[in-house]
């Protein structure tokens, strides 16, 4: 569980959150919605522990953030899983590489442990024949899902998406929703998820 008390932020004399308290439960699809500029995204940062709030306390499953050391607070990263906006695939590598840059990142698996789970992780999202595909050579859809794929391939407890499915044309949004969906229920995991779309 994610506990969120008393949450505020201000940048200048803009006050952006105001008193934030919510908890975030396993298992569960959480929304943050709201428009344009509301604030979702600064509050996903604070979450993520990219932006330090000015008051209140963030805590993961009784851990409270602000308490842990640097080498916890690494850890604690690892357990989280991000699907950014534009996807924010890596143009110069392959779908493969992309999903498996966390791994290569953070992990000291062989190469064909990784590929392994990179393979398990591309079936479990609808893609088997794009490993060796540029993000370019893939639709906007196909590129969200190997960002899903990423954002899971290290087995997260807490899974933040942002906007997933900003730029997709309806039909592919609800593909993306039932994904993450799916995956939430399947993996037993927190996910957050910022949009502006009530749908």
């Amino acid at each position: 569980m994610i506990e969120v008390e008393n949450l505020h932020k201000s940048f200048g004399d803009a006050h952006v959150l105001k008193g934030i308290t919510t908890t975030f439960e396993k298992g569960k699809t959480n929304l943050i919605i709201g428009q344009s500029g509301s604030g979702k995204t600064v509050f996903m940062k604070c979450l993520l522990g990219l932006v330090v709030p000015d008051e209140g306390t963030i805590s993961y499953d009784g851990r409270m953030f602000s308490k842990l050391s640097g080498r916890e607070k690494r850890d604690l990263r690892q357990d989280m899983g991000m699907v950014f906006q534009g996807s924010a695939l890596f143009d110069s590598m392959t779908v493969e590489e992309n999903v498996m840059f966390p791994m290569d990142m953070f992990t000291h698996q062989s190469r064909s442990e990784m590929e392994d789970r990179v393979n398990i992780v591309l079936k479990r999202v609808n893609l088997i024949d794009a490993h060796k595909k540029y993000p370019a050579e893939i639709s906007g859809g196909m590129q969200k899902r190997v960002a899903i794929a990423r954002a899971i391939v290290m087995n997260p407890k807490y899974l933040f998406c942002d906007e997933p499915n900003s730029g997709l044309d309806p039909k592919t949004a609800i593909l993306i929703d039932n994904l993450i969906h799916e995956i939430t229920k399947e993996f037993d995991i927190i996910t957050v998820i910022n949009s502006h779309d009530m749908n």
